[in-house]
């Protein structure tokens, strides 16, 4: 789950009351396939909606340009009222990395999307925060500045020239500001208190601003509190009967909400307070839980190589999530939103197993070489968690440690590579059904089908050398796991070998109709290099358990 793509967009529309508007401007973005729409947040004062949604970058990208080419025709800017700051009928469109992209994806989002609207809508755009073109256009009020009103002025001045589309005043569109941001966390922490002035003096001693205090001089100075990237108020709660810290995380890459919500438990003791829990406003990247989940772990001594849903687990117990109501991960963590329906690994293992063994070609071979590579990371992880903490083999903490995290990351990249292979296998069924009628059909097709059989080697190659990974790590687990466990990392690494060996059958069965000389010879290549690999460490894995079971010493076994 945490190496999905997702990028966060939140554009912001210049239409806060008509209802029908605003539904024809997000139904642009549900019909974008792969995007979810998370968040709809209209107000009638500001006559502005802020609207929230994820996907793919490519399903972001698409969404995005619909969404602001909609605005562009039912929004007219010169009849707009308002209270908020404003220049376009798409105000701002920022694009957010999430998971698995990083700044400069979306920063390179940013750019495509304000190329495209200007060229094609002749909207004029302008980059801001990460995306931004120079300094002074970097803050959005900067850029904004005059509003749409000052617009056809600013847009004669040679230094405020757009980064794409015209330089010419749209009146009915105004412009857009696109750019590239860091996710922001709103997180609350629970105090054991109704005072108000208790919490935001915590609030003042965390937050980047810190507070303002006089010297002996009496000038006024200025004293950073303990946080970066981290905005603070303290404030009561009727509803709950509480005073919280209520606070902005505008990089939790920086600061993420348990380094946060340790900050706050100290300052709190320092004034006779507890922390009882907290709160998340809205939703949450999977990463900085999975943070918290480890942080967590380790302070208790224990193996941070668990499970994603333990680290989540443990995230939520250790940070009192659901202290003020449900915390439900599946609806508050943004990579949730995306669980493949249907998916064969998310059937129970009966079902599977009949379905591999039906009439159909898939879930075939190269999918259970991946189950089976997979079965050996498990138990290389498994291992390893009965090795941390177990007296005699303290030594062999921190590289048992690594070895569970490292297996854990391997296990789960091989249950999507189950999926992945039997994907593969249905697009070159696909390719194959294509029309063949005319020689123009007929050369499509056939390009479609190398294009299949090229995909149809490549993915059981990437699983093999997944395997061959998880083979390390069952050799390692072998040398300097639990004695106790030896035979479990002896199964490992014959899980690990069957996967790699069988995930290269299944890439020489589809060398076999590449007509790309070069392709085939570079996979056989790959494949030969690999099978001497995997014979090598299953060698020595089966060395190594055996040496150990028979006691004979000659297994090269290292314990504390």
């Amino acid at each position: 789950m945490e190496n999905m793509k997702i990028v966060e967009c939140v554009p912001n529309f210049s239409e806060g009351r008509d209802q029908k508007v605003i539904e024809e401007i997000t139904d642009q973005i549900m019909g974008v396939p792969g995007v979810k729409l998370l968040d709809v947040d209209p107000g009638a004062d500001t006559n502005r909606t802020v609207v929230t949604f994820v996907g793919s970058p490519e399903g972001v990208k698409e969404a995005a340009y619909r969404a602001i080419k909609r605005a562009s025709e039912l929004i007219d800017m010169s009849k707009h009222r308002g209270a908020h700051p404003r220049i376009g009928a798409t105000d701002v469109c920022p694009f957010i990395p999430v998971s698995g992209v990083t700044m400069d994806d979306c920063v390179r989002i940013a750019q495509e999307v304000g190329e495209r609207v200007g060229k094609e809508l002749g909207i004029p755009i302008y980059l801001y925060e990460h995306a931004a073109s120079r300094p002074e256009r970097r803050n959005l009020a900067e850029v904004r500045s005059g509003e749409y009103e000052g617009l056809a002025g600013r847009l004669k001045d040679p230094n405020w020239k757009p980064d794409y589309g015209p330089s010419s005043f749209n009146a009915k569109t105004g412009a857009t500001v696109v750019g590239a941001r860091d996710f922001l966390i709103a997180y609350n922490v629970n105090l054991n208190t109704k005072d108000r002035n208790l919490a935001h003096e915590i609030a003042l001693n965390i937050r980047e601003t810190g507070r303002t205090k006089k010297d002996k001089r009496g000038n006024a100075i200025k004293v950073p509190g303990k946080c970066q990237a981290l905005k603070a108020v303290g404030w009561y709660l009727e509803q709950y009967g509480q005073a919280q810290v209520s606070i902005n995380l505008v990089n939790y890459t920086v600061t993420p909400p348990h380094v946060a919500f340790e900050a706050v438990n100290e300052e709190a003791a320092k004034l006779g307070l507890r922390v009882t829990g907290s709160q998340l406003i809205g939703l949450i990247p999977l990463e900085p839980l999975l943070a918290a989940g480890r942080f967590y772990l380790r302070k208790q001594g224990k193996s941070t190589g668990v499970p994603e849903s333990e680290l989540v687990d443990v995230a939520i117990q250790s940070l009192g999530l659901d202290q003020l109501g449900e915390f439900d991960p599946s609806k508050k963590v943004i990579e949730y939103q995306f669980t493949p329906q249907g998916s064969l690994m998310s059937l129970a293992t009966k079902r599977f197993v009949d379905e591999v063994s039906s009439d159909s070609s898939a879930p075939g071979g190269g999918s259970v070489a991946a189950l089976s590579g997979a079965l050996g990371a498990a138990l290389a992880a498994m291992v390893a968690n009965l090795t941390v903490g177990k007296k005699g083999y303290e030594a062999h903490f921190e590289k048992m440690d690594e070895l569970a995290r490292r297996s854990q990351v391997l296990k789960d990249k091989l249950c999507q590579s189950v999926d992945e292979d039997t994907r593969a296998f249905n697009a070159l069924l696909e390719a194959m059904r294509l029309p063949k009628k005319t020689p123009a059909q007929s050369a499509a097709r056939e390009a479609a089908i190398q294009e299949g059989y090229k995909k149809a080697t490549q993915i059981p190659l990437e699983t093999a050398a997944m395997c061959l990974a998880a083979l390390e790590l069952a050799l390692d687990a072998a040398k300097y796991g639990n004695n106790n466990s030896i035979s479990d990392a002896g199964v490992a690494g014959l899980c690990a070998w069957a996967g790699a060996e069988g995930a290269l059958f299944n890439s020489e069965i589809n060398i076999r109709d590449i007509k790309d000389e070069s392709f085939r010879k570079s996979a056989r290549m790959l494949i030969f290099e690999a099978r001497q690999r995997g014979k090598e460490l299953k060698d020595a894995v089966l060395k190594t358990v055996e040496g150990s079971l028979s006691g004979d010493g000659d297994g090269n076994r290292t314990s504390g």
